[in-house]
């Protein structure tokens, strides 16, 4: 079963970015293979890694329900290989895109096949990193096995905030199983203000760090750079490092 690591937090916080450092950690420190999740339909993980993508979970379940099936193949045996085609291998780490949610009816031989893939890729990694979207809609289906970590990111702002107590909520509503719930408070100038400590402490989360804003990390996303790349010696990447080696066992 891996250590997993889910990421939430509503968009425009720098959720992707920290997903991203926590690969880069993780196989820095040799908790190797690690098998990154992108389960945020606006996918872009894959950019953060520096990756392409050409399939998607979410594109392999559609054509099997349309019955896009060459006639040489069953179903089960198509959607098995398309499945594994969406599976990037990187060093120390692989990639998975969930896609876009599941669309209006229900096509229960194609979502049997992927909780049952999903179930076997998994188990092959002792580390688990899945980054969500604000809503969660995929969790449920990854997370037969209970999250380790609900790291929760937000700005300094009070709408982020707000959004990030309702995420823990809402974690709490679909009844996944969390070891732990963290918040990281991203882009501060300073440290957070007593208003801020006050409202996290309120919603019983605990505040795992803070990470600086970084004019180096803006210009990699400028320019479309991957932020895996960045060195190890820049302050972002020193203080999401500091802030999982306390969480990450």
């Amino acid at each position: 079963m891996p250590f997993s690591i889910a990421l939430a937090g509503k968009g425009g916080t720098g959720k992707t970015t920290i997903s991203g450092l926590l690969v880069k950690y993780l196989t820095a420190r040799g908790k190797t293979p690690v098998l990154a999740v992108d389960a945020d339909s606006n996918a872009n993980l894959n950019e953060v890694l520096g990756l392409s993508v050409s399939e998607t979970l979410g594109n392999a379940r559609e054509e099997m329900k349309k019955g896009v099936v060459p006639g040489s193949m069953t179903k089960d045996v198509f959607m098995s290989m398309k499945l594994e085609h969406a599976v990037v291998e990187a060093p120390g780490y692989d990639l998975v895109v969930m896609g876009q949610p599941e669309g209006a009816g229900c096509y229960c031989a194609a979502n049997t096949l992927l909780t049952g893939f999903l179930e076997r890729l998994t188990d092959n990694y002792p580390y688990l990193v899945i980054d969500n979207e604000a809503g969660m809609e995929h969790i449920s289906r990854l997370t037969t096995k209970n999250v380790d970590i609900l790291l929760i990111v937000s700005d300094t702002s009070r709408r982020g905030l707000q959004a990030a107590i309702r995420i823990n909520s809402l974690a709490k509503d679909l009844k996944i199983g969390v070891g732990e719930s963290h918040i990281i408070i991203n882009r501060c100038r300073e440290y957070p203000s007593g208003e801020i400590l006050d409202m996290i402490k309120e919603a019983k989360l605990n505040l795992a760090g803070t990470i600086p804003e970084d004019s180096t990390l803006y210009e990699y996303d400028k320019n479309g750079r991957p932020t895996i790349e960045m060195p190890f010696d820049n302050k972002v990447v020193k203080a999401a490092f500091d802030i999982f080696d306390r969480i990450v066992k």
